[in-house]
């Protein structure tokens, strides 16, 4: 089962992808790990590096990389804490702000008409499916943590 999953969910995301007209520019050469930065710093406009490192199950080296490369290619912009300068804060650029929202909102439109378009019943079992999800979510997390100490 588990590999059925995680099969399905990455054909849902590429086909969510390729049905919102695909990586728009500036983001069509960007890998996996750094769009889901962008999409990170997106949702928590303000996150650390560390804080980063955390949601993303990623080492806080490999996200300060990926900060670098982002910020040189002019999509984030690092700025200091006020409360503690060693700290970085991270905020999408204007240029990226936009393209990352017009991106989201073509991916969200795509998937609500796909969503709609299924039986009342299933929308009902996949209401149900996305607590289960998250749980898994939680439980793979958790076993991260702990292969990482």
């Amino acid at each position: 089962m588990s590999e059925a999953l995680f099969a399905a969910m990455g054909v849902l995301r590429r086909e969510a992808r390729r049905a919102a007209g695909g990586r728009p520019w500036p983001f069509e050469s960007l890998g996996g790990s750094q769009l889901e930065l962008l999409r990170l710093i997106r949702r928590q406009p303000g996150v650390s590096v560390a804080e980063a490192a955390t949601e993303l199950g990623l080492a806080a080296n490999s996200v300060s990389t990926l900060v670098g490369q982002l910020n040189e290619a002019g999509l984030i912009r690092r700025t200091p804490d006020p409360a503690d300068r060693r700290v970085a804060r991270l905020t999408l650029t204007d240029t990226a702000r936009r393209h990352t929202d017009a991106w989201h909102d073509r991916r969200m439109a795509k998937g609500v008409s796909a969503i709609s378009q299924l039986s009342a019943a299933d929308r009902a079992r996949l209401a149900e499916a996305l607590p289960v999800l998250g749980r898994i979510t939680d439980a793979l997390r958790a076993t991260s943590s702990e292969q990482s100490r």
